[in-house]
Formats: structure tokens, sequence, C-alpha cells
């Protein structure tokens, strides 16, 4: 029942992972769910309210499950934080505390200071997922070219998602003129092909096949900048779809 849950979780709350997830098998289904209903819940925290402090009580509350976990004694009943416990080891419970300490950007309104600012924020919310998502499945090797492909995945999200940061009054971009998304979206790309050239481990695929939609997200805003502001960079449904499968049945991430 707590898997059932974890997976309406990011059914609704995630629908792009959701659609890689389902991709896979059900043996791998049962590891990466329970991981990414965790990111829902903490990635939603600090919007259920507009009080800072309250959202700030929201992401301890996964803090202390995920020192639970660490500290490898019982861990509270939860739908989400009691399958998480099955899957995730000491080390990446503690690895993703890092993810719920960036999440508390949401609950501010301070721009990022920089462009290492923000790519920091990018690893910590996407990095450390697909790593520990990788680690659950058996991968000892590869974190670097993990990392590039969670790069890439998360700033082709974060671009997606401008229109609504920018109307719940975040500044999402460090540099909002065209030819600066256009170079984000061109760096991120270049990490993809780094990251095809160096290869990932077999078992680690479904957990970097989380990025599928990024090549083609990147790729319009590299072309038309234009887009990020407009909402229009993701591609007709059908399409999406299409490439996702084309993913799975050729085993490609």
């Amino acid at each position: 029942m707590s898997l059932d849950a974890c997976a309406e979780i990011v059914r609704r709350g995630d629908p792009d992972r959701f659609r890689a997830v389902m991709a896979a098998p059900m043996e791998i289904r049962a590891r990466l769910l329970p991981l990414y209903a965790f990111n829902v819940e903490v990635s939603r925290a600090p919007w259920v309210t507009d009080e800072p402090m309250i959202a700030e009580m929201r992401l301890q509350w996964w803090r202390d499950v995920l020192e639970e976990i660490a500290a490898g004694g019982r861990v509270r009943w939860h739908e989400v934080a009691t399958p998480l416990a099955e899957v995730l080891a000491p080390a990446e419970a503690r690895l993703l505390d890092g993810l719920v300490v960036a999440r508390r950007w949401d609950a501010y309104r301070e721009p990022f200071s920089d462009e290492a600012e923000f790519e920091a924020h990018v690893d910590a919310c996407f990095g450390h997922l697909m790593w520990a998502a990788a680690r659950a499945l058996g991968a000892d090797r590869g974190q670097e070219a993990l990392r590039h492909i969670a790069h890439a995945q998360g700033v082709a999200a974060w671009l997606v998602a401008v229109p609504e940061l920018e109307a719940r009054g975040r500044v999402p971009l460090v540099d909002g003129r065209p030819e600066a998304v256009a170079a984000l979206a061109t760096r991120a790309l270049a990490r993809l092909g780094a990251a095809r050239r160096a290869g990932i481990p077999a078992v680690a695929i479904p957990a970097a096949r989380a990025a599928w939609f990024a090549p083609a997200v990147l790729q319009r805003a590299a072309k038309a900048p234009g887009r990020v502001a407009d909402g229009r960079l993701q591609a007709p449904e059908v399409a999406r779809r299409g490439a996702l499968l084309w993913r799975a049945v050729l085993g490609r991430w």
C-alpha cells in the first residue's frame, strides 16, 4: 500500500519522472518510487504556505526522517518515509539532506547571487537525487556523468518553470536576457554530451532516464530563448511520449 501511495504522489506531482519510472520493470519501480515521492513531498513543502517559518518546519520534518534513516534505527511510520527507509542507505540519506536544505530557497524571495550559486542549487536538487537513485539500483561508479545528466534535467525543468516561478514572486534566473538563457541551455547540452561520451553503468540507466525530456527542451531554449518567458518549451504530448518510448525500447536514457 505504501508503494501504491508513492506511485500516486509521483503521478500527480512529477509526471515526467512518473512516466520514466513506469517504463522500468517492477523491481526497479519499487526502489525508485519512494525516492521520487520523497522528492515531490520535499519540493512542494515550501509552496503550501506563505509563511517561511512553517515551510522551514515542514522541511525540517524531512531532515529528521533522513537523520533517522542515516542512524540506522527505527524510522517513523509514514506512507513515504517508511518505504524510503527500505531503499535508502545511510550515506545516501545524508546526501539527500543537502537536497532538503536546498529547497529552502523556495520559501524565500532572494535571487541567486551568481551563476555558481544557481548551479550548486541545481546539483543539490537534481544531482543528489539522481546519484541516490542510481545507488539504490546498485551503481557504484559513474557519479560525474550522472550529475551531468541531472544538471541538464534540472536546467530544463527550471526553464520550463520560469513563468510560474516569476508569477509566484521569485527571481529564477541570474541573467534572464535571451542570450544568457541560450548560453545556459547550451552549457547544459554540452554536459549531456560529456555524459554520453563518458557513459554510465547499465544498472543506472533507469535513474538517468528521468532526464528524458531534457534534450528537446534545452535545444528549444538554446535556439529560441524567447520560448522560456512564453512558456512554450515543451513539445506536444504525443511527441513527448514517443521520445520516452523510444528510449525505453532501446534501453537508453
